[in-house]
């Protein structure tokens, strides 16, 4: 008798990330992930409720690491993950996702999603998941390819290939990020997408596939969780064991090598909110193109993007600056330069700077 397969779909929410490009908020202890950036709600949180209020979907499985776990649990109470896995140590994406496969049911089909990206469209993110999901169950490993809409160099891209059925299309391949000049051919001739790190399949098809191309990472993977320890709803895998995977991410493990590898090219508002910047366009603007956050008097001031979490900042006769100021630290960089963050970060860990760490 052929195996009944699971009809809910178990979440898979990646939480390991540490979201420097966003300091002075995004700290090594609370980063950008469980911070609300673009509404009332965490980044977390909002990821978690596209899959909260829908019969299909059942109970996700977060995988982030020890600093973080209390709080992911507090900001979740409301709709308990099944487990909250513990990563020992960073391995990439395609050791977390193996995890989190090995802690669902084998025939059970995943969603896996970075916990820190906007999407605005939740309604085409579901009916792109619906196209997805007749191949996923049978066995295709499925991405979701964002529509580009400008010749974007900080994303990977996805080229499509035919069209297996409605909507879904065959990966012909997997493109690295680009100079300016090969992303705005890319962006011409229409067939490729931004390749947002979201995907689709049967949790025993990906152990399967990274059994066939990554054998020492699953061997690690369910050793780690044989020998590891589960309390209080916590999964804590075995750090030795853990330790011994290859550190990779799921798109050169398996997505780049496996033959039933298809994409969603879906347009729904997505952002992985990378930068300030990013924030500033995703920011409701006032008449003069400022996006304001917080105690802030801005005299004369055009297309900024100011946030304050503590102290009243004001400011006279500015444009195209991005402020953000906490209790503790203040930034100020021209808009368009939100990419040299991590110029100031490795600054600040060579002096060993609390700010880096110390939640503001």
């Amino acid at each position: 008798m052929e195996p009944v397969i699971s009809t809910l779909i178990t979440p898979v929410i990646l939480s390991g990330g540490s979201g420097t490009r966003l300091w002075p908020l995004s700290r090594s202890r609370k980063p950008k992930q469980l911070l609300a950036l673009t509404g009332d709600k965490s980044m977390l949180q909002m990821t978690a409720a596209r899959c909260t209020d829908r019969p299909c979907f059942g109970p996700a499985i977060v995988v982030t690491n020890a600093a973080h776990a209390d709080e992911i649990a507090r900001q979740l109470a409301d709709s308990p993950p099944a487990a909250i896995i513990l990563e020992p140590a960073g391995r990439n994406t395609a050791p977390a996702i193996a995890l989190a496969a090995l802690e669902a049911a084998g025939d059970a089909v995943l969603l896996v999603m970075p916990s820190d990206h906007v999407i605005n469209d939740v309604a085409a993110f579901r009916a792109a998941i619906d196209a997805a999901l007749p191949l996923a169950r049978d066995g295709w490993l499925i991405t979701f390819g964002i529509t580009p809409d400008k010749p974007e160099t900080g994303y990977g891209y996805i080229r499509r290939g035919p069209e297996i059925t409605g909507g879904v299309h065959k990966v012909e391949a997997f493109v690295e990020k680009p100079d300016l000049a090969r992303a705005q051919s890319y962006l011409a001739a229409g067939d490729y997408s931004w390749n947002g790190g979201i995907f689709l399949f049967r949790a025993d098809a990906y152990l399967a596939a990274l059994d066939r191309y990554e054998p020492l990472m699953v061997k690690a993977a369910r050793t780690a969780l044989e020998r590891g320890e589960r309390r209080d709803g916590f999964v804590r895998p075995e750090a030795e064991a853990f330790l011994a995977s290859p550190s990779e991410s799921i798109d050169y493990a398996v997505m780049e090598k496996s033959d039933r590898v298809a994409v969603v090219p879906v347009e729904m508002g997505w952002s992985d909110v990378g930068s300030w910047d990013a924030l500033h366009l995703l920011g409701p603007g006032d008449d003069k193109g400022n996006v304001i956050q917080g105690d802030v008097v801005a005299i004369d001031t055009r297309n900024c993007l100011i946030r304050s979490e503590g102290p009243v900042v004001t400011t006279v006769g500015v444009e195209n600056l991005i402020i953000v100021a906490t209790r503790d630290a203040v930034m100020v960089l021209p808009r368009g330069a939100s990419q040299e963050v991590k110029q100031v970060v490795e600054a600040l860990k060579a002096r060993g700077h609390e700010t880096l760490d110390v939640p503001f």
